[in-house]
């Protein structure tokens, strides 16, 4: 038989096993002698000795070696174990020689002294094991139990039932009412689905009830089943029909503890989910919502996932700040506190958690969790949400606390345990390298990005004009690009335009960009010439310094003559046409003065062309990554384009480039660049008194 772990035995008086139902002996380390035997033991086993016991009980067994040496593997350990259905072949005190079954737990008693023994808890099972074993030996054509058990076997059977056709159990179940606590009058009918937890009593039933109806060889079900103590263990259900002829006469079912099976199928499912959440995962933030959603609902009912700081020395006696980055609820509940730092003083459980770099798990009575038992803006949650329990676990990546998830479960819901939270930490243990991966990604994307922005610069104030711009780096490259926009005002006043891209996601494409870009600055300042002459000459430039480089780009100058209105200069150099949309919502690509990429016209000029600017209009210059999607033609993204910018024309210039970059950059793979020019409206050129005339210039707002 399987020996299993038990619980250890104090120091006591033995006269206390004196009432036991069950046989109880002692025998002593030092000589084995038996010092003490209950009526039960003595009765069934007269005054043999553990040893003596074994010895002639054992003798034929295939494993009696095992069975001789268990005394000692409980002296020599300090740990019981426990031997379930042994069958024990002797002569019995009450009955003579014949084979008994009986379950027995071996562990260290203290004897006083400083003497050890061991101590001997035997019960008979010999009722059970006979009517498993008539089960299994009865002949094929028999009714009830016969036909029930030769299908379902008797290894691991802890509880027998009977039901009558309708599904009412009929007969009392000893074993039931023991491990559950239930009387017969309770059992009875369908009162044993109120042993059953709460959650699992209505998909119980239901299954039950189709299976009667379907009269189903065998039925299997699992649900969890509160036991005597009040806890709560797995248990599989397996029942079938007794027929007599092609009527129903009865069923007849067992129940078997499935509890460790569950537990390990659980975690091989759970730990599977989460390898699969985050296979081929890139982004921090996506990797960790994915896992959130694997501890939400099976784990746990609320889950925060706080990232820390990427600084490996931190001050022991210092707050720390993270960040609420993710988090998951399960429906039905208040929502989680919104996004954003926190910071957790030296006293708090998140600092204690992260200082210790060990889980911190707390329970409590529904809704009313201890002063200080989560983060403070979860605090409230825990109230609202009648939460029963919180786990705090740091997240170890390369030697250092990234993150530390914060999970909860509530209401009647069991409390989360620390098997659970055990599974939470090799969850996201396995997934340290994806995590470790995603971090270095997310890490080097923001220096990426910071290096970006410094070589792109701010738009200058501008009377008359508002002016915005706005940059989003590729979401599938941690590295800088070649996007870029420019914008600053010539001697004469006219201010310049452009916008461009160079191939490639790189450190050598940006610093190329950022060599362009200075260097049709330098060719637009020094003459004061045609859009499209000024590209010429940055041509011949490219063609000595970047002859191997794909660049495109756009060049415009925005002017007001001052006998005249508005006016657009621009010249296209292989990239996407500006968009030109008025106030009233009209809008369109401007399509002249369009040329191929900048460094292939060796001799050839390039034309200018000349727009009038509508009052209140917006310019719009963009790079690809706004219109472009995977296997799309680009004349849809440019019509997508061109509809959602007119339904924004009344909208602030700032909203106006907000609002389009969120509508059209999901699902483009590329860095994206914009500046916006707003025109001033003719309401505003009216309130222009004709004594400023001369007085200065205007800024619009």
């Amino acid at each position: 038989m399987r020996a299993a772990p038990d619980e250890r035995s104090s120091e006591l008086g033995l006269e206390v096993f004196d009432p036991a139902p069950v046989g109880v002996a002692v025998t002593r380390e030092r000589d084995r002698r038996l010092v003490y035997a209950n009526a039960v033991y003595r009765a069934i086993f007269g005054d043999r000795t553990l040893k003596a016991l074994a010895q002639e009980a054992f003798s034929g067994h295939p494993d009696r070696d095992y069975y001789y040496g268990l005394a000692d593997q409980v002296l020599a350990s300090g740990q019981p174990v426990t031997v379930t259905a042994a069958p024990v072949k002797l002569a019995y005190a009450d009955a003579g020689p014949q084979e008994r079954f009986f379950t027995f737990s071996l562990s260290e008693i203290a004897l006083g002294d400083g003497e050890r023994g061991v101590l001997l808890v035997s019960a008979e099972v010999t009722e059970q094991v006979t009517a498993a074993r008539q089960i299994q030996s009865l002949a094929e054509n028999q009714r009830r139990l016969l036909q029930r058990y030769q299908k379902l076997g008797s290894v691991g059977v802890q509880m027998f039932w009977v039901a009558d056709a309708e599904g009412g159990f009929i007969e009392p179940s000893p074993s039931w009412e023991r491990m559950t606590g239930q009387s017969w009058e309770e059992f009875r009918g369908d009162g044993w689905l109120n042993a059953l937890h709460h959650c699992d009593r209505e998909p119980t039933a239901r299954a039950w009830k189709e299976a009667l109806e379907q009269v189903v060889p065998l039925w299997e079900h699992a649900y969890r089943l509160r036991l005597a103590d009040g806890s709560y263990r797995h248990f599989g259900i397996r029942a079938v029909p007794v027929l007599e002829g092609e009527s129903v006469v009865e069923w007849v079912g067992t129940c078997t503890d499935i509890e460790q099976e569950w537990q390990e199928s659980r975690r091989r499912e759970l730990l599977d989910r989460a390898a699969a959440a985050t296979a081929d995962i890139t982004r921090l933030e996506e990797m960790l919502t994915a896992l959130t959603h694997v501890i939400v609902p099976d784990l746990a009912d609320g889950c925060i996932i706080y990232l820390l700081p990427q600084t490996p020395d931190r001050p022991e006696a210092s707050p720390i700040s993270a960040h609420h980055a993710v988090s998951a609820v399960r429906p039905g509940l208040p929502e989680l506190p919104e996004r954003g730092e926190e910071t957790f003083d030296t006293e708090n459980i998140f600092t204690y958690t992260v200082r210790r770099r060990r889980p911190v798990h707390r329970t409590f009575p529904p809704g009313k969790p201890a002063p200080g038992a989560a983060p403070a803006a979860a605090e409230a949650w825990l109230v609202s949400a009648r939460a029963n329990s919180v786990v705090l676990v740091p997240v170890i990546v390369d030697g250092t606390v990234a993150a530390v998830v914060s999970a909860s479960a509530c209401g009647e819901r069991t409390p989360i345990s620390m098997a659970d939270v055990a599974l939470i930490s090799q969850m996201f243990d396995h997934a340290h390298d994806p995590l470790s991966n995603a971090i270095e990604y997310r890490r080097t994307q923001r220096v990426a990005l910071a290096l970006q922005h410094s070589l792109l610069p701010e738009p200058p104030a501008v009377p008359g004009l508002q002016i915005a711009s706005r940059y989003r780096p590729s979401p599938a490259a941690a590295e800088v690009g070649g996007d870029w926009y420019d914008c600053f005002r010539l001697r004469d006043g006219a201010t310049m335009l452009t916008i461009g891209d160079v191939a490639g996601h790189d450190l050598p494409a940006a610093v190329t960009m950022s060599q362009i870009r200075n260097m049709l600055r330098g060719l637009a300042v020094d003459r004061e010439e045609p859009v499209g002459d000024i590209l010429r000459r940055l041509d011949i430039a490219m063609e000595t310094l970047y002859g191997e480089e794909t660049v495109t780009c756009v060049l415009a100058r925005v002017e007001r003559p001052e006998d005249g209105p508005w006016r657009l200069s621009y010249s296209v150099a292989g990239h996407p046409p500006p968009l030109m949309v008025t106030d009233d919502g009209g809008s369109r690509f401007l399509e002249g003065a369009r040329a191929p990429i900048l460094g292939v016209l060796r001799d050839g000029p390039r034309a200018s062309a000349v727009e009038p600017l509508p009052p209140g209009g917006t310019l719009l210059l963009y790079t690809d990554g706004l219109v472009e999607r995977p296997g799309e033609d680009i004349g849809e993204g440019l019509d997508r384009l061109r509809h959602h910018a007119a339904r924004l024309a009344r909208r602030p210039l700032e909203a106006f480039c907000d609002e389009l970059l969120a509508t059209l950059a999901d699902g483009g793979d590329d860095d994206i660049a914009m500046i916006a020019v707003r025109l001033p409206s003719d309401l505003l050129d009216e309130r222009v008194s004709p004594s400023r005339a001369g007085a200065g210039p205007i800024t619009w707002r």
